[in-house]
């Protein structure tokens, strides 16, 4: 018994050795279903672990492992021979996120400039006086001396004074810096349209004692000719009855064709304690000084500047809004 043994497996040594058995199949125990690796912590990238080893099988020749069958298709299997790219897991077995869309980089640039805004503020004017009416004339007891006169709208009752060489003071008040040339008087009025004031006969000035350059020259402080049109509303309109509400219009003197003429340098509104300055708008009154003979008789200026044949019908605001008259 013992000689048969090893005279056969002698002759399988030889055998093996002459020419290798073709690898058996596979036993089905030989291929285990691993359970996969546990996802690596979010945010970080790590390899997937090493295959295991294939079992060990003790033969006294070398033995090749038989090559994996074809018809295998297992994920483990193709796992384990092409491992896929590390993917940056954020919970179990869910797919990657889409990267986010690149942020576009805010403009930069200089912080826009404070703007300080004021609420706007309705002014009621009274009293006005069209300036461009005002005019001199002589006093018909004394012709050296002359008188003022203009024509004026009023919504209500008030008063104007005249002043020569007149001079601001404290809350829109005026003086004249001649006291003994001219003792100003305030002259009533009733409210109205289109009124015609001339200053009373006696209460003018001589300004033949004045040289023109006082008279169309003067400081910045005083004018040959401030005219102070006053109202006074009655109690029950008047929203501070203490207040002062007038237009003053101040002029300069200038001499034109052997005569002088007047000359308005600019227009003031006080209400309740604020001073305004009115501002010329263009074509916003037509001119009234049809029935005042001019110095040299032109109506240059009337007409429209477009056309320079109709008469101004439009006024364009500061706002940029259009009025018609």
């Amino acid at each position: 018994m013992g000689g048969s043994s090893s005279t056969s497996r002698r002759r399988r040594d030889e055998y093996y050795a002459a020419r290798p058995p073709p690898p058996p199949p596979p036993p089905p125990h030989h291929y285990y279903t691993y359970p996969p690796p546990p996802p690596p912590p979010p945010h970080h990238h790590h390899h997937p672990p090493p295959p295991p080893p294939p079992p060990h099988h003790h033969h006294q020749h070398p033995y090749r492992p038989p090559p994996p069958p074809h018809h295998a298709t297992s994920s483990s299997s193709y796992y384990y021979h092409h491992p896929p790219p590390p993917h940056a897991y954020h919970g179990p077995w869910h797919p990657a996120p889409r990267p986010p869309h690149p942020e576009q980089p805010a403009l930069t640039g200089p912080p826009p400039e404070f703007v300080e805004h004021q609420q706007a503020r309705k002014v009621k004017n009274d009293v006005n006086l069209h300036k461009d009416t005002i005019r001199l004339v002589p006093d018909v007891t004394d012709p050296d001396r002359r008188l003022v006169a203009f024509t004026f709208d009023a919504v209500t009752d008030g008063s104007i004074t005249i002043y020569y060489f007149g001079k601001e003071g404290k809350n829109c008040t005026f003086s004249s810096v001649y006291p003994e040339l001219q003792t100003p008087t305030k002259i009533p009025f009733q409210k109205g349209l289109a009124q015609k004031f001339v200053q009373t006969s006696g209460s003018g000035v001589d300004l033949g004692f004045f040289s023109l350059d006082e008279l169309s020259n003067p400081s910045g402080e005083v004018f040959p000719l401030v005219v102070y049109a006053e109202a006074c509303p009655p109690p029950e309109e008047s929203h501070q009855p203490n207040s002062t509400r007038a237009q003053i219009t101040l002029a300069v003197i200038e001499k034109h064709h052997n005569d002088l003429r007047v000359k308005v340098v600019k227009q003031m509104l006080w209400s309740d304690g604020e001073k305004y300055e009115l501002q010329e708008i263009y074509g916003i009154v037509n001119s009234t000084e049809a029935d005042v003979p001019d110095a040299d008789d032109s109506d240059m200026g009337k007409e429209c500047v477009i056309c320079l044949t109709e008469p101004r019908d439009t006024a364009v605001f500061p706002c940029r809004h259009l009025v018609s008259t």
